[in-house]
């Protein structure tokens, strides 16, 4: 048996992390700015999180959720605080695609309506309804097509309210800031509209903060810069640090019931001490203040190489989710990144580099890839 090939795949293997380091098996060291498509959030192999989910599994590696979980309870209690929505509740499942999907159904659960819209660029994950609203045809399969959503264009609130207020619309999910669709950013006017005009015509609004969120802006959630308190906020990625975890925070205004929603390996024991290990390190070590300060330079940087080099076109984002838009394909300078000058980026699309390296990456690292990014271009 061989992989079912499903993904372009750089000519290395890499086999150590510590940091915002990797290391393949020929011992080569790259500077990590992917951070592993944002999931790295705390640095690769972090020694508090290793002891934390060593000691998890030598004590219990998993039980169902037939019975109390106290490590899920600590989770919810921690989130809340860390996040400023501690009057939230917390439902854990194991991805991000999971998240948008169980998000989406408790608000059709919610107030019976079929009809979403999505962002134009949005990417919500590759499973069913949660692929019908990404807007990307070549990843959605007949089966997915069901005519639930609509995409409109990002930051356009008339053409969102028009839609809005026919009355028929179950949810509105939003990336405040577009990961795939290349570091495309909300605005403040658009998405405090939007919430007014969900609320008036019972339209429930959802965050998706599955790449954005867990610091990578510089405030914990990406929809905080922007003033806003949705109904229903996604979470994965930087929440497990590598462990497979996703989360759903729900306003108080939703009645569970049971069976509605349920998992059978979300919010296990190994990925809620991984979660509070990662909540720990972030809150000792500053990292939603870091991604904040270290993305502010690294950006500051950037756009003096744009004014330098006439092929970079923009630079844009928040934190440490920065888009380096460029007037050539990207693909050769992030091969002559990875394999000359051993930097790992990720992209959008054929024209853009988009960073998203671990929460604790520093000023000295910034000046570091300037300098790899100069050569390679």
């Amino acid at each position: 048996m061989i992989l079912f090939d499903v993904y372009p795949l750089f000519d290395v293997n890499i086999v150590k992390g510590k940091g915002c380091r990797v290391w393949d098996d020929r011992g080569e060291e790259y500077l990590d700015l992917y951070g592993g498509h944002a999931v790295i959030s705390i640095g690769h192999c972090h020694r508090h999180y290793v002891e934390k989910v060593t000691e998890q599994l030598n004590s219990l590696g998993f039980y169902s959720n037939s019975v109390i979980n106290t490590l899920q309870r600590n989770l919810a209690e921690r989130l809340g605080k860390a996040s400023g929505y501690d009057d939230y509740r917390l439902f854990l499942i194991n991805s991000g695609a999971e998240a948008n999907e169980n998000a989406l159904k408790l608000a059709s659960f919610t107030n019976g309506r079929t009809r979403v819209l999505s962002a134009e660029k949005a990417f919500h994950g590759r499973t069913s309804l949660a692929v019908e609203a990404t807007n990307n045809p070549n990843i959605i399969a007949p089966i997915n097509a069901n005519g639930h959503v609509t995409y409109l264009p990002l930051n356009d609130l008339e053409a969102w309210q028009k839609e809005i207020e026919k009355g028929d619309v179950c949810a509105v999910i939003l990336e405040c800031i577009q990961g795939v669709g290349g570091i495309k950013m909300a605005t403040k006017e658009f998405a405090q509209g939007l919430q007014e005009t969900c609320k008036r015509h019972g339209t429930i609004l959802i965050c998706d903060e599955i790449q954005c969120g867990y610091g990578r802006s510089g405030k914990f959630f990406a929809h905080q810069w922007l003033d806003i308190r949705p109904d229903i906020i996604t979470v994965a990625k930087g929440i497990g640090n590598g462990f497979p975890m996703g989360g759903v925070l729900i306003s108080p205004a939703f009645e569970p019931k049971y069976g509605q929603l349920g998992t059978t390996f979300g919010g296990n024991h190994l990925a809620c001490a991984a979660a509070l290990a990662v909540l720990d390190v972030m809150d000792e070590e500053n990292l939603v203040e870091n991604a904040r300060e270290t993305g502010a330079y690294l950006m500051e940087q950037l756009k003096k190489l744009q004014q330098e080099d006439e092929r970079i076109t923009d630079v844009r984002g928040r934190g440490l989710m920065i888009g380096i838009e460029l007037s050539v394909p990207q693909k050769p300078l992030r091969e002559r990144l990875v394999y000359e000058q051993h930097v790992f980026t990720g992209c959008s699309g054929t024209n853009l580099l988009r960073l998203l390296p671990p929460l604790c990456f520093t000023k000295e690292m910034a000046d570091e890839f300037i300098l790899k990014l100069k050569k390679a271009l």
